[in-house]
């Protein structure tokens, strides 16, 4: 029977640039006469390391934890899982009286050679204990990773589609009401499918790895060091990219098909003013405060504002354009061909002062034998000038500030106040009568009443006739 002494030693290769570290813990295993443990050699890098293992054949390879120079990871990278069965430890050695080992136990320095000779039965034993059909493969390796990859696969698929049709189940957007809705519906949509999908992505396997994968218990093993996987790292970069450049190019089509212009399009201004819309048709003849539409007829809307930025939204139509002060050079386009009849509400969408929440008109959308019929009516107005009155009355917004039966509002009411006595904010008094309405109205700011903000826009009446500017003080007198 052999003797402890003729036991063949455990082989120790030593990684450090400190020539002080491989003397330390070489006298240091000497000092303990330790015959089951060789240092059979000194490195300083992972590259001296690799030729010297062929010729040297070390069962351990101890790594100076304190030596910066060296690339820590890569050592545990290369060897803690090699064909050898080699194993890295971390080792750093404070003092004389103590030794930092990477498995976290605090050492006294005259107990390391104890942990080399403990480490080197354990290992052998427990490798020795595995019989040859039960030592796992590469090859079986690869087939669990796939099985799990092809688990985690499904599970994303079954979640993504839940997620998708549940989504499905809520009504995210309002009807669409417009031939230029279909497309911008269309990305919409794809976009929560994708978001579905990298949510699940996500979610499943981070929990999926959590219950897999967790630590059992009694396991204080180390983990396997992961250094990085070039191909995942080369696919997460190039695939999204890819998936960009696919949404842009349907983005792209998107805008295409939204402002595709169409011959023979109705066109309508829209002006925008605190806080009401007003729609005049130039080819008509025709200013009025509610859209009125042919339904599957392209209208070519020229949009703009004359105080502040206001925003032209229909939500039903899902296109949005800002309508500018500023003058002609200002105008915006916007082209909306509604697919559907009925009545929508046109909204501001840019916040624009006091009243803005109730900045909104209606739009009705109608067969074009009713558009046409609905022409025919406006172009005969109406003999009475008050009845015409009550029309520029809404048409030109002078209801957002002004009311016709006392309310008071923004601006004065109009219920009485012709022919009455009225204090300007100057401390003057004004005989309210056609003179100084019809100033009130050309220019706002010239005489203010007392109590009130010079609110109304300067240009109001800019493409006011004086006979629209006339109904409206007949109107007004005829409330006194």
């Amino acid at each position: 029977m052999a003797s402890s002494s003729q036991k063949k030693a455990k082989r120790v290769l030593i990684a450090s640039s400190h020539a002080l570290f491989a003397r330390g813990l070489s006298s240091l295993l000497q000092s303990r006469q330790q015959k089951d443990v060789e240092v059979v050699g000194v490195v300083s890098s992972v590259e001296q390391a690799i030729l010297q293992i062929e010729k040297l054949s070390p069962d351990l390879i101890v790594v100076d934890y304190d030596d910066e120079s060296l690339n820590r990871d890569e050592f545990l990278a290369r060897f803690v899982e090699g064909e050898k069965r080699l194993r890295v430890v971390l080792l750093s050695l404070h003092d004389g009286e103590q030794a930092l080992v990477y498995d976290r136990r605090m050492l006294a320095a005259a107990q390391v050679d104890d942990w080399l000779e403990e480490w080197s039965r354990s290992r052998q034993d427990e490798y020795s204990m595995v019989q040859p059909e039960q030592r796992i493969s590469k090859n079986d390796n690869r087939s669990d990773n796939m099985r799990h990859f092809i688990t985690a696969g499904i599970l994303v698929a079954v979640v993504t589609a839940l997620l998708i049709v549940g989504l499905g189940q809520v009504r995210l957007l309002p009807v669409a009401a417009s031939a230029q809705a279909q497309p911008i519906d269309f990305l919409f949509n794809l976009q929560f499918q994708i978001i579905a999908f990298l949510f699940a992505l996500i979610v499943v396997s981070m929990v999926y790895s959590i219950i897999v994968f967790r630590r059992k218990p009694g396991d204080t093993s180390d983990a396997r060091h992961i250094e990085g996987n070039t191909n995942l790292e080369v696919a997460w970069t190039i695939v999204p990219l890819f998936v960009v450049m696919g949404l842009a190019v349907l983005g792209s089509d998107g805008l295409a098909k939204t402002t595709r212009a169409e011959p023979r399009a109705l066109e309508v201004n829209v002006i925008g003013q605190q806080w009401s819309w007003r729609f005049e048709y130039p080819e008509l003849g025709i200013v009025t405060d509610v859209m009125r539409l042919p339904v599957n007829k392209q209208a070519l809307l020229h949009l703009s504002s004359i105080d502040v930025i206001h925003s032209f939204w229909v939500p039903e139509f899902r296109v949005k354009q800002d309508a500018l002060p500023g003058g002609e050079e200002f105008v915006r386009d916007l082209r909306v061909t509604p697919s559907m009849t009925g009545n929508f509400k046109v909204r501001c969408a840019e916040l624009c002062g006091l009243r803005h929440a109730y900045m909104e008109n209606d739009v009705i959308v109608m067969s074009q034998e009713e558009f046409d019929a609905w022409v025919a009516e406006e172009q005969g107005l109406a003999a009475d000038p008050v009845e015409r009155g009550r029309k520029w009355y809404t048409t030109y917004g002078c209801n957002a500030c002004h009311s016709l039966d006392g309310t008071p509002g923004v601006g004065p009411s109009w219920q009485g106040i012709y022919g009455a006595q009225h204090k300007l904010a100057d401390g003057t008094t004004v005989l309210v009568d056609d003179a100084y309405l019809y100033q009130s109205i050309r220019n706002p700011a010239s005489q203010i009443v007392e109590g009130y903000n010079n609110l109304m826009p300067a240009n109001i009446a800019e493409k006011m006739t004086d006979q629209q500017v006339d109904d409206i003080i007949r109107l007004i007198e005829s409330l006194k």
